[in-house]
């Protein structure tokens, strides 16, 4: 008879409102790998945040409360007591902070190596002391997690490579398994997503013009500084398109605003602002945003995968992105590309996809070819192959 395994999942930052890109990854992943295994047990570990979230669909399935802090202490010294507890036969870190006396067998999901790759302490709000002392254990957590795992699961042949070539290890032991597009792949007719009226949902938010659209956070890694600068051009150019910049307010959204006011880009009459700071945007707001945007824009320096562009061609928003890291990869043929560090050549792509609505209409259709290689049903079962090759 085929034994039954517990198999354990860090789910602490499930849902997209704890975790965001990463929280819908989790997401994902649970509910798929859940439905589609029928025969072993699972213990889906969870914060206080989204605990009541997470619904139980089956007796096979037990959640479980973990109250510690991503890269805190009681993370390191008490989940392993935790995983022990429930005798676990494997657990599952869709994240590299794995800690470090995990008493089982484990998988490792790593995203990518922008901490390593983009030590800067800009992009933390510590001292420059504390905030090395912290890269330290990052690197620290990171490199136990590849050593001591038995498999590591990457989001893109990029981000494969790039663990490969940093921590010198068998590229066999290493998993690629894409993400997919969420609901918002369902399109304009979806059932999932309230409709609402396009110009009133405009008008909450003092968006009368066209704009050219960017949804995400604003790390250092983003670019978001460098695109402020070439919007500063364009828009000499194209006063009548405006720049909205989406993201849940936080301290580096601020000093974006500062770095937009400066450029004589924002001020505290909206109506009077080339640029937009929405803040954080429901899911039914913003699928208006992405069907009236003129186009979205991506200047980031470094992705291991690049979600928010595939959600974009997902509500057949065309993309210009750069053309760094794993992008070209993932968007394939479906965006127009710059150099996220030329200032002439961005601002070049950017009036060359503003001005031409043939090739937006090309890039739409492209976007939705292209959406259809990547679903999160398929990321889960590729999950759960790996589970069962371990056990």
């Amino acid at each position: 008879m085929e034994k039954i395994n517990k198999i354990g999942i860090d789910a602490r930052f499930y849902g997209s409102l704890v975790g965001k890109g990463l929280g819908r990854y989790i997401q994902e992943v649970v509910d798929g790998v859940i439905k589609i295994d029928e025969k072993n047990n699972y213990v889906i570990f969870l914060s206080p945040d989204n605990f009541d979230e997470f619904l139980l669909s089956s007796e096979r399935v037990k959640k479980v409360l973990a109250p510690y802090r991503w890269y805190s202490i009681a993370e390191q010294i008490i989940m392993p007591w935790l995983i022990w507890r429930e005798k676990v036969n494997l657990m599952h870190f869709p994240h590299f902070n794995v800690p470090i006396f995990c008493p089982v067998k484990f998988v490792v999901t790593i995203h990518d190596l922008i901490l390593t790759k983009f030590p800067t302490v800009r992009a933390s709000t510590l001292s420059p002391f504390l905030y090395k002392i912290k890269n330290l254990f990052y690197r620290l957590i990171i490199w136990r997690a590849v050593q001591r795992s038995k498999k590591i699961i990457a989001v893109s042949e990029f981000t494969k490579k790039d663990i490969t070539d940093k921590f010198k290890i068998n590229p066999n032991k290493i998993a690629v398994t894409y993400e997919g597009v969420a609901n918002l792949a369902r399109g304009r007719d979806s059932l999932f997503v309230k409709k609402l009226d396009d110009n009133k949902t405009l008008l909450s938010y003092n968006i009368i013009n066209n704009f050219i659209l960017y949804v995400g956070n604003v790390y250092p890694h983003k670019n978001l500084e460098f695109l402020l600068e070439v919007f500063k051009k364009f828009h000499e150019k194209r006063p009548d398109l405006k720049l909205v910049l989406v993201g849940r307010e936080d301290y580096f959204y601020q000093r974006l605003k500062k770095k937009a006011e400066e450029l004589n880009l924002w001020r505290d009459d909206i109506s009077a602002s080339s640029v937009i700071f929405p803040g954080y945007v429901l899911d039914a707001e913003l699928e208006v945003l992405y069907h009236q945007a003129l186009f979205y824009i991506f200047p980031s320096l470094y992705e291991g995968f690049g979600l928010p562009a595939m959600e974009a061609m997902a509500k057949s928003c065309p993309v210009a992105s750069s053309n760094r890291s794993a992008l070209p990869e993932i968007l394939g043929e479906a965006a127009l590309y710059f150099d996220p560090e030329s200032f002439s050549d961005t601002l070049e792509k950017m009036e060359k996809i503003a001005d031409d609505e043939d090739l937006r209409e090309i890039l739409r259709k492209k976007g939705r070819e292209q959406i259809k290689k990547y679903n999160w049903w398929e990321c889960s079962r590729q999950t759960l192959d790996i589970y069962r090759q371990i056990l």
